[in-house]
């Protein structure tokens, strides 16, 4: 392995160690142990719920090549994950306001483990039922546990800025560190001891189990409008009252569509990015590398979140630019840098300034995870979060599903290209949505003195 990979994993590790042991009292809040039994306990659930969905990511391909399929009909089975996120995870999420949060996360658990004794047979048919199911539970992965966190942090009556400390810790724990180490556990399983591709699949079904029976026994139930005479039509219905009412749960929903389709697509365009001409690279070890930068930016965001003078909606404007920016590397590099025609080999030069682009990209992710569910806790309604959050995943299933259709036909710079500019216009919406919530503020302020002024003679 060239020295450059430990070059810049070995730099990115100093920098997350000084930002975490170098934390002053003005990034940590004060808690209660009470809070932090509470977070701990979710952060627990989250880490092992995570390390499920990430022992299969790296493998789910390779898995279905062993079968003999190929690349078209692989296309197919992951067309139809995301069309099933998108049709019946909808459903299935937003029946957790109802039927209560803690048995959606139940479900995933139960949906996402039949999915994972799919991957044991080598027909077509299973294999796209085991798709489908997983469609189902990556939907209910990204609504019902954030949603069963929010109201269940409400219904404790904790402080609310506390709740971006548990955002922000289990990002960098789930999205990052059980990340890594899953992806480390996953090279054992098949290649050191032979187990074979399926086995990362066995192993995340005993890890989702074992969630499943925390959950169980130490979570309580909460609901959003568990109305008996709300039918699930009801439902939709009033989730698209409140986004088409409310500009900033609008603009919320288009930010992070524009924002996860473009990270959905560089999953799939960053391997030919820095191999175009088969270039030998450490597909694993770049992709830990990737993890490290996405702790990196979370261990950022729980200094930003932490400060109550910084606001979510205003520097989130520069992430998105900068994750704009970051996309845009391999367009530039196309015309600034002259391209190598020499069959495999190593990175190239133009490889090497593009893996540092995507390091910076997968820091921004790692701000914006936490930074958006701070978001979502303050503009979502709480009896439709569920509902809504599957609502913002259409368009971005939708998004994926064409790209996925599409991905030979345009060269690799148009698709980064468009990547960039979605990100550039979430920069524009964000900005927009800051203008929003600070003219909201004077109004608030105005009132508040209106009331006072009222009281006053009361008062004398």
């Amino acid at each position: 392995m060239e020295a450059f990979y430990f070059l810049v994993f070995g730099a990115l590790s100093a920098v997350v160690a000084a930002l975490e042991f170098s934390k002053t009292s003005k990034d940590r809040i004060t808690t209660t142990p009470a809070f932090n039994s509470f977070k701990n306990n979710y952060i627990l659930v989250y880490s092992l719920m995570m390390a499920g969905d990430w022992l299969q990511g790296p493998y789910v391909y390779y898995l279905y090549t062993t079968y003999g399929y190929g690349k078209g009909d692989i296309g197919h089975l992951f067309i139809a994950g995301f069309g099933s996120s998108m049709l019946f995870g909808t459903i299935v999420g937003s029946l957790a306001d109802k039927q209560g949060r803690k048995r959606a996360c139940v479900t995933y658990c139960i949906t996402y483990i039949l999915s994972c004794i799919t991957k044991h047979s080598p027909q077509y048919k299973i294999l796209m039922v085991g798709r489908i199911l997983g469609g189902i539970a990556t939907s209910l992965l990204f609504s019902s546990f954030e949603s069963w966190l929010v109201a269940e942090h409400n219904k404790r009556a904790f402080d609310q800025q506390w709740l971006s400390l548990t955002f922000s810790k289990a990002i960098f724990l789930g999205n990052g560190l059980v990340a890594i180490l899953a992806g480390l556990f996953g090279n054992v399983l098949v290649d050191t001891l032979n187990l074979g591709p399926v086995s990362p699949f066995d192993a995340a079904s005993c890890f989702l189990a074992i969630g499943m029976a925390i959950i169980l026994s130490s979570w309580t139930e909460n609901y959003g409008d568990a109305s008996e005479n709300k039918d699930l039509i009801t439902q939709f219905k009033g989730a698209a009252v409140a986004i088409a009412s409310d500009e900033k749960i609008a603009l919320l929903g288009a930010i992070q569509s524009l924002f996860e389709g473009s990270m959905y697509t560089f999953v799939f365009l960053w391997t030919p990015a820095l191999s175009p001409n088969s270039e030998e690279i450490p597909h694993g070890f770049i992709f830990a590398t990737f993890m490290l930068s996405s702790m990196l930016g979370s261990s950022l965001a729980s200094r930003l979140l932490a400060r109550s003078s910084l606001k979510v909606e205003g520097y989130m404007q520069i992430v998105f630019a900068v994750s704009a920016v970051c996309l845009f590397i391999p367009v530039l590099t196309s015309f600034l840098v002259t391209p190598s025609t020499e069959k495999g080999g190593g990175i190239t030069f133009s490889g090497c300034i593009q893996l540092l682009g995507f390091c910076a990209f997968e820091a921004c992710v790692g701000v914006f995870w936490p930074s958006i569910m701070k978001m979502r806790s303050q503009y979502i309604p709480e009896e439709a979060r569920s509902t809504i959050m599957n609502f913002f995943r259409i368009p971005l299933n939708i998004f994926v599903c064409v790209v996925l259709y599409n991905v030979d036909s345009f060269p690799i710079t148009v698709m980064f290209g468009m990547c960039s500019i979605f990100l550039f216009l979430a920069s524009i919406l964000q900005k927009r949505l800051c203008a929003v919530v600070e003219k909201s503020k004077p109004q608030d302020w105005t009132t508040h003195k209106e009331r006072e002024m009222e009281t006053a003679p009361l008062n004398a």
